[in-house]
């Protein structure tokens, strides 16, 4: 049963870790082409605000995409498998959906665009379901550092395909062929699809199961509800102050135009930089000792604003503010996401992962409701200030976790029925 921990060359030049850009990259470009690409669109059509406003809402099902992952876990498509062929058909739909876009005009309609807008959102918030259970059934423990940072990377590669990419195209050749051109794109998902294997586990036998069973698997391990505590707390400090930087930084005078290009473009590199760096330590580090360090320094960069507070308008010290907060944050998303894949059992991953992903930035979305408050009657050095103690329950709530707490890697060995088609009732 035991087997030599892989050296770092051998993680770094994995075929698995690698595929996961184009996976990476396939799930992050339909994002954008339903928001503020489309957005864009709108405008440029001369389309009010309270219309692009309610548009917004056709990204709803990335947030109830836990809803229908049970299905994905149960049933099997009768090609290429239950996650590849998931995939594929996820990836094929995007591709049909984003061109039939293409050939609309929102202006004349609106109620057609926002239906295909709806139907992408809810393929890309599939597709992502199973790519995440790929990966996560996929990869090693020794891989997951890596192999996160490397599908983070090439979400980022699609986030500014659909974004800047996209405008580019819009601007000299218009909008219609900016979205063929997208949909075109989504065929490095499908080659990559058609090139990953089909990871070993078995389905839950019953649908009842695929819902039931994820809950009961987790909740049944020593320190579940701890891990969850700590799922909401690793990041919350980051996640409140990053919802507050913007505002900010216009507040002591930064324009427009410097925030954009220093955190577009130094931002970018760090936060990439970060991911990838991350990833190589992990593999020295562990899982356990990159949390503690990588979280540790991502609480630590909050420092950086907090002396931009003090100091007042300097592009050098707001330059290396959102350089460390990017590269540090990069590293602790790596560790971050690692862990989530840890805590999944291959049987129901899509499930398990969708939901402890959920559960792992809602902390944050509920809390930085507040940020605004709090920066108003605390000042932005002791907002700042409060941002780096926050993350330290969630430092020290690691060190109560069980060893133990990751689910198995190895599913006992049990016969699985035939999956049903999933048009089966």
């Amino acid at each position: 049963m035991a087997s030599s921990k892989p050296s770092l060359r051998e993680v770094l030049t994995s075929p698995r870790v690698w595929l996961l850009v184009a996976l990476g990259f396939s799930s992050g470009l339909p994002l954008l082409l339903v928001g503020s690409t489309l957005s864009a669109w709108m405008t440029d059509e001369g389309i009010n605000l309270t219309t692009i406003g309610i548009f917004t809402l056709v990204m709803m099902p990335y947030s109830l995409k836990f809803t229908w992952a049970p299905l994905l876990d149960r049933y099997a498509l009768p090609f290429l498998g239950r996650r590849r062929g998931w995939m594929l058909l996820s990836q094929l739909g995007l591709m049909g959906a984003l061109a039939a876009m293409g050939t609309l005009e929102p202006k004349s309609s609106p109620l057609l665009m926002a239906s295909l807008a709806v139907l992408v959102s809810f393929l890309s918030a599939s597709q992502d379901v199973v790519a995440d259970a790929w990966r996560t059934d996929t990869l090693p423990p020794e891989e997951r550092g890596f192999g996160s940072a490397t599908f983070v990377m090439g979400y980022r590669f699609g986030l500014i395909a659909a974004g800047g990419l996209a405008l580019f195209i819009a601007q000299f050749h218009g909008w219609p062929q900016a979205y063929w051109s997208m949909a075109a794109l989504m065929s490095v998902g499908v080659v990559a699809t058609l090139a990953a294997r089909e990871p070993d586990g078995h389905a839950p036998r019953t649908f009842v199961d695929a819902v039931a069973l994820p809950f009961r698997e987790y909740f049944f391990r020593d320190g579940a509800l701890l891990a969850l505590a700590f799922l909401v707390l690793y990041k919350l400090g980051d996640a409140i102050a990053g919802g507050m930087t913007t505002p900010f930084f216009l507040q002591i005078g930064f324009t427009k135009a410097e925030i954009a290009a220093i955190a577009k473009m130094f931002g970018m590199l760090a936060s990439l930089g970060g991911g990838l760096l991350g990833g190589v330590l992990m593999v020295k580090l562990g899982m356990r000792r990159s949390l503690y360090v990588f979280g540790a320094l991502q609480a630590l960069t909050n420092l950086s604003f907090l002396a931009l507070a003090l100091a007042g308008k300097s592009t050098p010290l707001l330059t290396l503010a959102i350089c460390a907060d990017n590269l540090c944050g990069g590293m602790a998303t790596t560790a971050f996401v690692a862990f989530i894949m840890s805590l999944c059992n291959k049987r129901f991953s899509a499930t398990q992962y969708a939901l402890l992903s959920a559960l792992g930035t809602l902390g944050g979305r509920v809390l930085s409701g507040a940020s605004g408050f709090l920066a108003e009657r605390m000042g932005w050095a002791g907002f700042f200030g409060l941002t780096v103690v926050l993350a330290i329950p969630g430092l020290v709530l690691l060190a109560f976790l069980p060893q133990d707490i990751a689910a198995p890697t190895e599913e006992p060995s049990e016969p699985s029925p035939a999956p049903a088609p999933s048009a089966a009732r």
